[in-house]
């Protein structure tokens, strides 16, 4: 039986208390654990080690963990980032949402919700790759600037896309689901797990949230909103993406 690889989490932290007990928790639950503590060790890891998952704190040496995230989704928008901090003020977590992370978690935090939220993360990641059953080509994966079906054509770059609604302004959480449904080509997708995967969970979010999304996709995507041919639903499952 051939060993299964273990998922690499990059732990960017100073304290090195902190990081130590981070460490041993996230090796028990069986992940691969490098620790970096200062920001510049950080981006180097980064770069050179191809972790699954990035812990982040802000307050760091040479340089801090705002400006690390936000280099980091200049050259890579799908690796999830959990920001671990003390500063947990609404000011600091709307920056770092708009700055691309994934998740935020005030210090001091309880254990088993931080293993939970590594654990969604490490899943959400999961949705960028490909699937291993070998089908027909729409289940490749896509990882390009551009992406075009139908008359559409949407830029991942400048948030722009063309379709029979003509150029219209797409907004993150919008490109971060086409960027899931089309990474997913053919492979129907419960609301529950488009919840998880684009927003990550809550009993605050409703997947009715999904359904008004995908309102939203059909009446720019679709040449007749009421008859999708690429959003279409799935009774008691949920959505799929495809054409011919």
């Amino acid at each position: 039986m051939e060993a299964v690889e273990k998922k690499r989490i990059l732990v960017i932290e100073d304290e090195e208390h902190i990081a130590d007990g981070i460490r041993l928790n996230l090796t028990i639950q069986g992940y691969e654990v490098a620790i970096a503590p200062d920001g510049i060790e950080g981006l180097e890891k980064w770069r050179s080690w191809n972790p699954d998952l990035i812990i982040l704190d802000i307050m760091l040496p040479m340089i801090d963990g705002f400006s690390i995230l936000k280099t980091i989704r200049q050259e890579d928008e799908k690796i999830p980032v959990l920001i671990l901090s003390a500063r947990g003020d609404t000011k600091d977590k709307v920056k770092g949402l708009r700055y691309g992370v994934d998740d935020y978690l005030a210090k001091p935090f309880d254990l088993d919700e931080f293993l939970l939220r590594v654990a969604r993360l490490i899943k959400k990641k999961e949705w960028y790759e490909p699937p291993d059953s070998a089908g027909k080509g729409s289940h490749t994966l896509f990882d390009g600037e551009t992406y075009s079906f139908g008359e559409n054509h949407i830029d991942f770059v400048t948030f722009k896309a063309t379709c029979a609604a003509g150029e219209i302004i797409l907004t993150e959480q919008e490109v971060t689901l086409l960027r899931i449904f089309i990474a997913n080509r053919g492979r129907p997708l419960s609301r529950e797990m488009l919840l998880n995967a684009g927003w990550g969970y809550s009993r605050d979010t409703s997947t009715r949230t999904v359904d008004n999304f995908i309102v939203r996709f059909r009446k720019y995507f679709e040449p007749k909103p009421k008859k999708p041919i690429y959003f279409k639903s799935r009774r008691s499952v949920g959505y799929i993406f495809d054409y011919d």
